[in-house]
């Protein structure tokens, strides 16, 4: 019941703030509208449960005109029956279109907004396969709950329509046994509950471990499909190290954690379907067994035994509701586990815990400087990194940073950036600046060249002559005439062409602070010159600073800051001067 209830409180957490939305009243028009058909069926099978009885005792007395009259109203009851089902899914399928927009929208703004994105892969938070979870899953949270919350409500109101009828046939039809009429009150209805709470009990013991396994499914299924996204974004690299062998024995590895949930699933599955068919069967002559005593005692006509069979299957149908949706809510409650997963994952990216430190950045009011203040930039785990006190980045000047590999410098500047929330200490970034980050592989989205190259800016920010020249001036003229071509830039082009297009962005972008980390690496030196040369004249007023290992660097930037190690931390000296020798004491 625990466990049932937490569901719940979760389903509502999720479905709730679409009909509190900007788009609340037609999600509500819409259900309201929906639930109201659903009633509506529900009494038609009420009129058809009446028409039964009068119906076949028509044919029991050979009455051809109560016959012919019967026909004509079945006629319109189908024909009633049939516009309402049409305009139920209709409008279903409405509602749930409107529903999924709303609540994807709302999905990609909480995962996307401040780099939560990136701190949920960093911190290896439980929701794996994020993508699967705002499309796949959320598809079919909206579907199924609608299903299972119209189902439900149709069972209730069902029961509770054709509980009254069932009552009554109870006492017009005794139960009869051995010749002798017993009189208990309502039976039918008390063999109804008595057959459900049976079936229902029996259904859970046996599909119980449903839930886990259709968990497990989707997770098995969305990481074969990652690491199938992965080869397709890396054939190249695996191409030309002859991975295939390694990456088919990869991905046969992974798909055979799909094989071996799904064995379990189907041995269940097996289990649990063999039982609910022998109930619904067993279901459909159950009533006949209890009535029939009493039709063939002439105490009832054929049109009221028939009414009390349709009327006694239409209350065990509703309250064997859970034994035939089993299925069904098994994987619904797998599904609202993994949507609530990815909103705590995304939760706990917002806001860390109260007692882990974070970096603070802070808004340097009248300051030009970028200032790091008693900061210390941690790894995931906790383990320190990269250590900084009273080391200040001025406007304007040409930051050269260096230091071994693995020492932090990309870390540090994804500290600066905002990204990088583990550590503590301060980072001062001047009011409504402007930073500008391009890392040694930059980021181009697939479409349009002229949209990739003014990333993230809104397609049409820049006039066309103003990136044809931003192009040509990083000496990529050839591109300069594809701007409206369509394609994959990360795959189309050389990995020194796309730093030469991250350069163009930042000449269109024209930011008050530029990183460059390693953001030239793949060109010849030669060619870095030139760049470093156009940034100096086509940015005069930008503060560059770039990490890199050449020596050539040197001339192009007025100050060097090397990362020194002291014990396990690299500490980045307040006057910007190299150490003469590494310390190996304890910080």
């Amino acid at each position: 019941m625990k466990n049932i209830s937490a569901t719940l409180a979760i389903v509502w957490r999720i479905a709730v703030p679409y009909f509190r939305s900007e788009d609340k009243w037609a999600g509500r028009g819409l259900l309201a509208a929906v639930i109201a058909i659903e009633l509506a069926l529900v009494a038609i099978d009420v009129l058809v449960n009446q028409w039964q009885n009068r119906f076949y005792s028509a044919l029991q007395n050979s009455d051809w005109d109560a016959f012919v009259t019967q026909i004509w109203i079945f006629i319109a009851l189908a024909f009633t029956a049939i516009a309402l089902a049409v305009y139920k899914l209709y409008l279903n399928q409405w509602l749930q279109i409107r529903w999924r927009q709303w609540l994807t929208t709302h999905y990609l703004g909480e995962w996307l907004d401040g780099s939560k994105h990136y701190r949920m892969q960093l911190k290896g938070d439980a929701a794996d396969n994020p993508d699967q979870r705002i499309t796949e899953d959320v598809k079919n949270f909206v579907e199924q709950t609608l299903t299972i919350g119209l189902g439900l409500l149709s069972a209730i109101v069902t029961l509770f329509s054709f509980v009254i009828i069932l009552w009554g046939l109870s006492n017009a039809a005794p139960l009869h046994l051995f010749g002798t009429d017993l009189m208990i009150p309502g039976y039918l209805c008390w063999g109804a509950l008595i057959y459900a709470i049976f079936g229902t009990a029996l259904t859970h013991w046996i599909g119980a471990p449903l839930v886990n396994l259709n968990f497990e499914q989707q997770r098995y299924e969305a990481d074969f499909r990652f690491n199938l996204v992965r080869v397709r974004e890396n054939s190249e690299q695996i191409a030309l190290l002859k991975g295939e062998g390694a990456e088919r024995g990869r991905l046969l590895g992974r798909f055979g954690y799909v094989i071996g949930n799904w064995y379990a699933i189907m041995s269940r599955t097996k289990r649990l379907t063999a039982f609910t068919a022998s109930y619904q069967q067993a279901a459909v002559i159950f009533p006949y067994v209890l009535v029939a005593p009493a039709f063939f005692a002439k105490k009832i006509q054929l049109g009221d035994m028939m009414q009390t069979a349709s009327a006694f299957s239409s209350v065990q149908g509703a309250l064997s509701f859970f034994v035939v949706a089993y299925r069904s809510l098994a994987e619904w409650r797998s599904i609202v586990a993994r949507l609530d997963g990815f909103e705590m994952s995304v939760a706990s990216a917002t806001n860390p815990p109260a007692h882990e430190p974070v970096i603070a950045l802070k808004a340097a009011s009248g300051g030009r400087n970028i200032a790091l203040e008693q900061l210390c930039v941690n790894l995931p785990n906790g383990t320190p990194l990269v250590a900084a006190d009273a080391f200040a980045i001025q406007t304007p000047e040409r930051v050269l940073v260096t230091g071994p590999s693995g020492s932090g410098k990309s870390t540090l500047f994804r500290a600066i950036a905002g990204i990088w929330p583990f550590g503590a200490g301060t980072i001062f970034i001047p009011e409504r600046a402007k930073l500008m980050m391009l890392p040694q592989r930059p980021y181009f989205p697939v479409g349009v060249l002229r949209d990739a190259v003014i990333y993230p800016a809104a397609p049409g920010t820049f006039e066309t002559a103003r990136i044809r020249d931003a192009l040509i001036a990083v000496g990529l003229p050839v591109l300069a005439e594809r701007l409206d071509e369509d394609g994959h830039w990360n795959r189309m082009l050389s990995l020194g062409e796309q730093q030469r297009l991250g350069l163009a962005r930042a000449l269109l972008h024209v930011p008050d602070y530029l990183f460059l980390d390693e953001a030239t690496a793949s060109l010849d030196e030669p060619s870095e010159a030139r760049l470093y040369r156009l940034l100096a004249e086509k940015l005069p007023q930008a503060t560059i600073v770039s990490i890199g290992h050449r020596s050539t660097l040197d001339a192009f930037h007025t100050r060097k800051v090397a990362m020194v190690k002291d014990g396990e931390i690299h500490v980045l000296g307040k006057d910007g001067e190299p150490a003469q020798a590494e310390s190996t004491a304890a910080s």
